[in-house]
């Protein structure tokens, strides 16, 4: 789906592709299960798990010329085993900016749940690219921080529970930080099907757009 300049699409699970389609650079976020073999000029890796930080699939994609944006954890899986032209260290809080691309982690963890540790400091990202913003929660429950967001276009927000918040939370969060549209993530792979993100649409107060599966 296009948002003014750039181009999302939902590659299952927790992956999605960016495309800057003025410039045409092409961003990769946990890619997982992948059919695409486009380049990716940046690959924002949410944390170490196998579904986000796949080696297999980064082979697929990543070149000399690719930089990788990843929690510290991540960096020991990578060296040697994915082409990259660097590995940059992204804990919460951090910004990067590669030309026209803004990128700040965000904070992402469990609250009642043991999964994803908020000591891990595993992540999501803000991405600022063609005046848009575009918010991957990462694997994460309500937090704290989410309600901190300001100005999102879109957000990509997991829906499945188990692992994450559920289709009930996640409607209930995003609430919290009124992002202009809405796209559910982390279901029909792993845990979760499509019947989740229905419901997370027909909770939402925030316009939500279920993409399909490319």
């Amino acid at each position: 789906m296009l948002v003014g300049n750039v181009d999302i699409r939902w590659l299952g699970h927790d992956s999605f592709k960016i495309t800057d389609t003025l410039e045409h650079r092409v961003i990769y976020i946990d890619p997982f299960q992948i059919s695409s073999t486009e380049h990716a000029d940046i690959v924002l890796l949410t944390h170490s798990h196998h579904d986000h930080c796949s080696i297999e699939d980064l082979r697929k994609i990543c070149s000399v010329k690719t930089v990788i944006l990843a929690p510290v954890d991540c960096q020991s899986s990578l060296q040697g085993k994915v082409d990259s032209r660097d590995v940059v260290i992204m804990p919460p809080g951090k910004t990067v900016t590669m030309g026209n691309i803004h990128v700040e982690a965000i904070a992402a963890y469990n609250t009642n749940k043991k999964f994803h540790p908020k000591d891990n400091e595993w992540v999501g990202y803000v991405v600022d690219l063609n005046s848009k913003r575009i918010y991957h929660a990462g694997d994460t429950d309500a937090i704290p921080e989410m309600t901190k967001l300001k100005n999102i276009d879109v957000a990509l927000l997991p829906v499945s529970g188990t692992f994450v918040m559920t289709a009930e939370e996640a409607a209930k969060v995003a609430e919290s930080f009124k992002p202009k549209l809405a796209i559910p993530m982390h279901y029909g792979s792993i845990v979760g099907d499509v019947g989740d993100a229905d419901r997370f649409k027909k909770l939402s107060k925030v316009p939500v757009e279920i993409l399909k599966k490319e």
